[in-house]
């Protein structure tokens, strides 16, 4: 009965229409990419958005690190299945792109393990989000229900066997769609895309009035081809529609028949300026899905400010969906006595983002060389360099001592003992 009940929710998703109205039928098993199905996807904006986000999380380095010694481990199959291919038909990268996808498109993003006789991790596959649901029994254990796509059974999984990241959460359980969070703002710039559409379908201009002396409300209806019938307004509406509507109708001849009349009604400046209102749009997307505006080609940043963009970009967008990750690959993909006696974590080099920023990492680069934090080839490791002989030494500056020491060096300097 409780699998029952898990899964009732699913069992008409094959006649389930997704609408922006109607946004709890968005986390089913339909495809992220579904077309008329998930309207969101047809939004530059939103697209673009999903596309920056899960493009920036699959490209990042992955590594095998000691938390206490801070040195990396290479020899491990599962940094192997990582950084190589989780499963046999996809990459790395398309592996966590597709995931960051469904993360940010349902709200929850699913991956079965399969364990080797040993228990060790050696194939990741994705579930889409609708087929797969997690669930409390009565003891307080946690569980997923698993859906076969084709047959419509369901099977359990131990919560150490599923690989789940998760949006924003109001349970701590399932994540919230960015698309059902912003829907409103979403749909807003579905009208206007509609809008836009149609003004551009008519030509670029708003209606008109078509009038006459006749009295035509007392006519005889007229039969269609079909078998319908329709009045003789909507048939004049029709066929002057279909002659003089559309881009392509722009600027032809109109003849009127009958003493007809045509009284076009002007666009207002405010009709005609309606594209300006897209930027507005795009703002408010850029900013459901905390991404820079500079990355969507939205309003005019100088190269310092995008550079600050990005670093930001880093910290308060990446930052956040990439600490979860993180923990969940550690506690899952690892053994206990990897991750406690071993004390291994599996991480994430966040310098990756700025690859395409030159002037930014050399800024960073050389404080962190000058500050004694990095050698020249943890700096060369960091660019996928080969090391070099006496690269491994640190350098610090002179002129920055311990504070204890402060005072002795102060007055050996005033003394002339000390060279500058």
């Amino acid at each position: 009965m409780i699998l029952e009940s898990v899964f009732n929710k699913h069992k008409d998703i094959s006649n389930r229409t997704l609408t922006l109205d109607s946004p709890d039928g968005w986390n089913t098993g339909q495809t992220l990419f579904g077309g008329a199905e998930l309207q969101a996807m047809k939004l530059p904006a939103v697209n673009a958005c999903i596309e920056i986000i899960a493009d920036s999380i699959a490209k990042i380095p992955i590594y095998l690190m000691n938390s206490i010694t801070r040195e990396r481990v290479t020899d491990n199959p599962v940094l192997e299945l990582l950084t190589s291919r989780p499963n046999e038909i996809m990459t790395a990268f398309d592996y966590f792109k597709l995931m960051e996808s469904r993360r940010i498109a349902y709200g929850n993003a699913y991956a079965i393990i399969i364990r080797d006789k040993f228990g060790i991790p050696c194939e990741l596959l994705p579930v889409e989000a609708g087929y797969m649901t997690p669930f409390f029994d009565d003891k307080g254990k946690l569980w997923y229900v698993g859906t076969n796509p084709k047959t419509g059974e369901y099977r359990k999984f131990w919560d150490c066997d599923i690989i789940h990241y998760q949006a924003f959460s109001v349970d701590g359980i399932e994540g919230v769609s960015y698309l059902k969070r912003g829907a409103m703002v979403i749909e807003a710039a579905l009208q206007s895309q509609k809008y836009e559409k149609n003004f551009y379908a008519n030509g670029a201009r708003l209606t008109g009035v078509l009038t006459t002396e006749t009295d035509l409300t007392n006519k005889p209806e007229i039969v269609m081809e079909d078998g319908s019938k329709i009045s003789i307004k909507d048939a004049i509406r029709a066929s002057w529609d279909k002659i003089y509507s559309g881009a392509d109708n722009t600027y032809r001849t109109a003849v009127l028949d009958f003493g007809m009349k045509y009284t076009p009604i002007s666009a207002s400046n405010k009709d005609a300026q309606f594209i300006e209102s897209k930027a507005a749009s795009i703002e408010d997307i850029g900013r459901l899905f905390n991404i820079p505006l500079y990355k969507l080609g939205v309003g005019k940043q100088t190269y310092a400010s995008n550079v600050q963009a990005s670093i930001e970009y880093m910290q308060r967008t990446l930052s956040p969906i990439v600490t979860p990750i993180e923990q969940e690959d550690t506690y899952k993909l690892l053994t206990i006595d990897q991750r406690t006696k071993l004390n291994l974590q599996i991480r994430r080099n966040m310098m990756g983002e700025l690859r395409g920023d030159w002037a930014s990492r050399a800024d960073w680069f050389k404080a962190m060389s000058e500050t004694g934090v990095y050698s020249v080839n943890d700096i060369r490791q960091l660019e996928d360099m080969p090391n070099v002989e006496g690269g491994d030494s640190r350098k610090a500056s002179l002129n920055y001592v311990p504070l204890h020491l402060w005072e002795d060096l102060s007055v050996k300097r005033n003394e002339g003992g000390e060279n500058k």
